[in-house]
């Protein structure tokens, strides 16, 4: 070990910070087919579904995401006789708190369909959230890649011979996340949610009366940091009169649905209404065809330059570099001194060992050469 320290100087460092992703996807089977909804999770206070990528019960099962409804009290949908009705209102101003926060006056702020406040707009006051599990989206979900694809046919029928579900489905994705995100949210960045009609999807025709939008109207929120999804209820309906929906009226499938194995032939506003949270997050689970996104980790770095002079680190501190006062590795005195360096110790300014890199060979150093170490620190 060597008896000597060299000070690192700013020059001598720099930081950097790089983004890493991975893909994510999660295909219908696994939210609703796969395990026979053993892998599915809820609880007695029944304000929230959990989905697992495994039979929970399993030491094996990883925590995906979280399925939550609510609406807000001034919702055309609340009533005092509906099922839990004040959770579904707790759950919407819980989740809009956190995600959009408080006016002037200290009153909770309603989620905003194209994220303007001040503008006013299309308010969502009935929403369904997916909350996603740090395990999968790490520091944030990368703008741009969400995308899940929901069967809208009215009729629910998903067994092994029919997936008629399927056969009509609108595709959600944050098209404009990587250059229109949005920033006013206590939370961070969050971006617009806009649907599009998919894949065999005859009869559909998707409402677009916002030119700017290309064809794909706002239908909810994606939090990127946060990693929360927020869906409108209007996913689900036609703009006929005294509602807000995404189909033409008229459209050859009329009113989507949201029917599912709790509530078979309900439309949307039913099932917010007259179901249990649980029986929502099913509905709603048992028609997500596909939703996948990218990941990002953010992974900060220190590289340190260790420069080794040619007139530096000759010698080793090691005592076995001696042998009755003569250098080992010397056969006579006019050799040049030749030391070994192996490893690479970070101290702090009280010489207390912080950091040690190996190499992956010795280097060998004389007075006649020099080097460059780098050494990069990850956090």
């Amino acid at each position: 070990m060597a008896s000597s320290f060299k000070q690192i100087t700013p020059n001598d460092r720099v930081s950097t910070r790089t983004l890493l992703h991975e893909a994510i996807p999660l295909t219908g089977t696994i939210v609703s087919g796969t395990y026979s909804d053993e892998n599915i999770k809820n609880y007695s206070h029944g304000m929230f579904q959990s989905v697992y990528d495994y039979p929970y019960l399993s030491s094996s099962a990883n925590h995906i995401f979280d399925i939550t409804a609510g609406y807000s009290s001034d919702s055309e949908l609340s009533g005092a006789n509906n099922a839990q009705n004040a959770k579904k209102i707790n759950i919407y101003n819980q989740m809009s708190q956190m995600l959009v926060g408080y006016d002037i006056t200290g009153s909770v702020l309603k989620f905003d369909e194209d994220g303007n406040i001040l503008a006013g707009g299309n308010k969502l006051k009935e929403c369904i959230f997916l909350n996603f599990s740090r395990l999968l989206y790490k520091d944030e979900v990368k703008k741009g890649t969400f995308s899940l694809e929901l069967g809208v046919n009215p009729a629910f029928e998903l067994t092994a011979s029919s997936q008629s579900t399927f056969n009509h489905r609108i595709l959600i994705t944050d098209f404009s996340g990587s250059d229109g995100y949005l920033v006013n949210s206590p939370l961070g960045e969050y971006g617009v949610l806009y649907a599009t009609a998919s894949t065999e999807t005859s009869g559909v025709e998707i409402l677009a009366n916002d030119p700017s939008t290309n064809g794909r109207p706002p239908c909810g929120l994606i939090y990127y940091q946060a990693g929360v999804a927020v869906l409108s209820s209007s996913l689900f309906l036609d703009n006929r009169s005294g509602q807000h929906g995404l189909l033409k009226q008229g459209t050859t499938i009329a009113n989507l649905s949201c029917s599912g194995p709790v509530s078979i032939s309900e439309d949307i506003n039913a099932v917010l209404s007259g179901s249990l949270i649980t029986g929502s997050a099913d509905n709603l689970r048992n028609r997500i065809y596909n939703l996948q996104f990218n990941n990002t980790v953010e992974l900060n770095s220190t590289i340190y330059f260790c420069r080794v002079n040619h007139n530096e680190f000759n010698y080793s501190g090691n005592p076995t570099y001696l042998s009755s006062s003569q250098i080992r590795v010397k056969q006579i005195s006019s050799d040049e001194p030749i030391s070994y360096i192996t490893t690479v110790g970070l101290y702090s300014e009280n010489n207390e060992l912080l950091a040690v890199g190996k190499l992956s060979e010795p280097l060998k150093k004389t007075p006649s050469n020099e080097f460059t170490i780098r050494t990069r620190l990850d956090y």
